[in-house]
């Protein structure tokens, strides 16, 4: 037997530390090579990302994620950010001696509550997550009204349970999307960011929801994806239990869900909202936990992904 116990097949201790160093390596190249393939298919091709919630407010959840674009553009993807920033909308309005108002899920808006809007929304966050981007080595135009606008809409009129008109002040939908100016922008290799607001006819700002606003532009865009963060990894079987996530659903699937009673409250909304994006020809629609460090990089490059994904109907 010769010293060191190679004769045993045992590797000396710096070789074995060696090979644990090349099998991460190997693993990493792995990844990429399984990678490989969801690159080459989401090349050119444009992604959606509503940012909102928590997100915006957890600085380093945050950073990884606007990390993660940075990649999809560097890779080809074409992506493209819509945020709200109703945290920090609230504590402005606090700060101002405000009381946030909602009806029906939406913030009545009147004119000191739109100027608030507009100040945290399209220019403090935007602009934010615009001067992040640039930190992390990518390109970002942020869109606001004093840069360049590309949401034009109208004034959202809902309605009582007796069918009268509700009163939500200066809060609009989009009816308009100015995909030349992002289509230029994706070409140069910049990620637009565009925040929560339209323009309507008489150039009055409007507040938008993001959700809607994020589906008006991945509309738009025919998009490829549209990427729901959330505060939870997805659709469960189980509502309370992470574990029974349900990877893959399509919009027949997603309706039986709603139809019994399954879904947890919170998510029924967004649900709904995924199925009117499939109705509008968005090929797929995903909702991820976007507090999971780079959870969007492992949703759209990884086979399983971390989240639902939500399609019209299964490919055989």
């Amino acid at each position: 037997m010769t010293a060191g116990g190679e004769g045993l097949g045992v590797l000396p201790p710096l070789a074995a530390a060696g090979r644990r160093v090349l099998d991460r390596a190997i693993e990493k190249a792995d990844v990429l090579i399984e990678a490989l393939e969801w690159i080459r298919r989401f090349r050119d091709k444009y992604t959606v990302i509503k940012l909102g919630g928590s997100v915006l407010e957890e600085t380093g959840a945050l950073r990884h994620l606007l990390l993660d674009i940075v990649f999809m553009r560097t890779v080809g993807m074409r992506a493209v950010v819509v945020h709200g920033g109703g945290a920090a909308i609230n504590r402005a309005m606090r700060e101002a001696g405000l009381q946030p108002v909602f009806v029906q899920g939406r913030r009545y808006t009147d004119a000191a509550t739109r100027d608030i809007v507009e100040r945290v929304l399209a220019y403090e966050t935007n602009e934010a997550i615009f001067q992040l981007i640039e930190e992390l080595g990518g390109r970002a135009a942020p869109l606001n009204f004093r840069t360049t606008n590309v949401l034009f809409g109208e004034r959202l009129v809902l309605s009582d349970g007796d069918g009268q008109p509700i009163d939500l002040g200066y809060v609009g939908k989009v009816t308009r999307v100015d995909r030349t100016t992002i289509d230029n922008l994706c070409y140069a290799g910049i990620v637009p960011v565009i925040p929560s607001m339209c323009l309507d006819g008489n150039k009055e700002k409007l507040n938008v929801n993001a959700d809607t606003a994020a589906m008006a532009v991945a509309e738009a865009l025919a998009a490829e994806k549209l990427v729901f963060l959330s505060d939870v990894n997805g659709v469960r079987r189980v509502k309370d239990d992470p574990a029974t996530l349900i990877n893959s659903l399509t919009a027949d699937e997603a309706r039986e869900l709603l139809r019994s009673g399954a879904v947890d409250q919170g998510m029924i909304p967004k649900l709904e909202a995924c199925l009117e994006t499939l109705a509008r020809g968005v090929r797929k629609v995903h909702i991820i936990d976007g507090r999971l460090r780079h959870s969007l990089l492992l949703e759209v490059y990884t086979s399983k992904g971390v989240g639902t994904e939500i399609v019209a109907q299964r490919q055989a």
